[in-house]
């Protein structure tokens, strides 16, 4: 079977990952997928995030996020004139148009929702922002722990009574996630109606369903304050003799009880539900783990069937035989040699293979393709070249 997606063409006007997740996923399903870069948004990440001099180096930097791959690309700065010369033909052949600048900037430019629609009302156009499309916040920037303090999830995310940057985007994962499955939605909706329409995926929304839990165990929301820090048998994080860590999740009773068989402890079996004896029992739990390494504490506890696993690094996790049985290890290799190590797709649907996967390649690099695909002779390409069109910041600016 060939990709589910394949014949779906996406223009992605995106920057960050919650607006290029789509994308990914999209591509891997068979999707064309073409990245519109903008040269100042590019110099903009190069002077965030460091530019490295080396042609071989710039190709892997480039090359190496996960959500970059199956992508081709064309650099054009659509505030200058000719601009529309090409993102007309673009946008009449597309189905789904993704971006992620603040509310008003694509309209400014001329391809806001209403403009675009005309061109191809059979487009479905997702617009991924920090707060959303209307509302008080509309007009507001942030990125990932901005979106998770306003959604309430910060306060709560690292399990302490005092909040903490995260490691991990939380809230640029969910945002993506979410604007995957409405723009999927959306396509559907389109098959059936034959009408495109405008998602509005913001990220403070998409962090709130990590609230859930909580939220659907209080009558009041008020009543569901941050967390103390304290230890309580729904799990833990242990520190072993060999000072490696691992986790343990034994909240049911019947796997709490496993659990105290295994360490040799059956007498807090009864004391699961007994909040009182919660500090003496993290405290010999502690002592516990702490008298032999990791390894011992996992066979022992695989043996006994409980629900234990080590605290892995990216990389351990990346390279684990799990991950490489359910094909989230991906290795894809360079046109200037080496490769680059990827996640894979995090689903699976029978009869259907992601892939062959092609890594990123330098911005534009797809330009002439592309353009000759939707119509265009090599002397246009060459004059709207010679005009800066892919390349300069006259004009508007996004």
């Amino acid at each position: 079977m060939s990709g589910p997606l394949t014949g779906v063409r996406v223009l992605e006007f995106s920057r960050y990952l919650p607006g290029t997740y789509f994308g990914w996923i999209a591509g891997d399903m068979g999707a064309d997928v073409i990245r519109i870069e903008h040269p100042r948004e590019l110099a903009k990440s190069e002077a965030m995030f460091g530019a490295s001099g080396d042609a071989t180096a710039m190709r892997r930097d480039r090359a190496r996020p996960t959500y970059t791959r199956n992508k081709r690309s064309i650099t054009l700065n659509p505030g200058h004139p000719d601009a529309r010369r090409v993102l007309d033909p673009l946008i009449a052949s597309a189905d789904v148009l993704v971006e992620d600048f603040r509310p008003g900037t694509m309209a400014r430019l001329g391809l806001g929702y209403d403009a675009v629609a005309a061109i191809n009302p059979r487009l479905v156009y997702a617009s991924v922002s920090f707060a959303g499309q209307h509302g008080p916040l509309a007009h507001r920037a942030g990125h990932d722990p901005a979106a998770l303090a306003a959604a309430g999830v910060l306060s709560r995310l690292n399990g302490q009574p005092v909040p903490t940057l995260p490691g991990v985007q939380v809230a640029d994962v969910m945002a993506g996630a979410h604007a995957t499955i409405a723009i999927l939605l959306a396509l559907a909706a389109r098959a059936a109606s034959g009408c495109g329409s405008h998602v509005d995926v913001a990220m403070i929304d998409a962090a709130m369903p990590l609230l859930m839990v909580g939220l659907g165990r209080a009558d009041d929301p008020g009543d569901v304050g941050a967390p103390d820090g304290a230890w309580h048998p729904k799990g833990g994080v242990w520190r072993c003799a060999d000072a490696a860590y691992l986790c343990t999740t034994d909240m049911e009773p019947r796997y709490w009880a496993r659990f105290c068989e295994a360490i040799g402890r059956p007498d807090l079996v009864a004391h699961q539900f007994d909040v009182a004896a919660y500090p003496a029992i993290h405290a010999d739990l502690v002592t516990l783990f702490a008298s032999r390494p990791r390894a011992d504490w996992l066979a022992l506890f695989e043996r006994a069937d409980t629900q234990a696993m080590p605290v892995l690094t990216p990389g351990e996790a990346l390279r684990h035989p799990n991950v490489a049985a359910r094909g989230m290890h991906v290795e894809l290799d360079l046109a200037s040699g080496g490769t680059v190590e990827q996640i894979g797709t995090p689903f699976t649907i029978s009869g259907v293979t992601p892939g062959p996967h092609r890594a990123a390649l330098l911005p534009g690099h797809d330009r002439d393709a592309i353009l000759t695909e939707i119509g265009f002779a090599q002397d246009e390409i060459d004059s709207l070249a010679a005009s800066g069109v892919f390349s300069s910041t006259q004009g508007a600016g996004a």
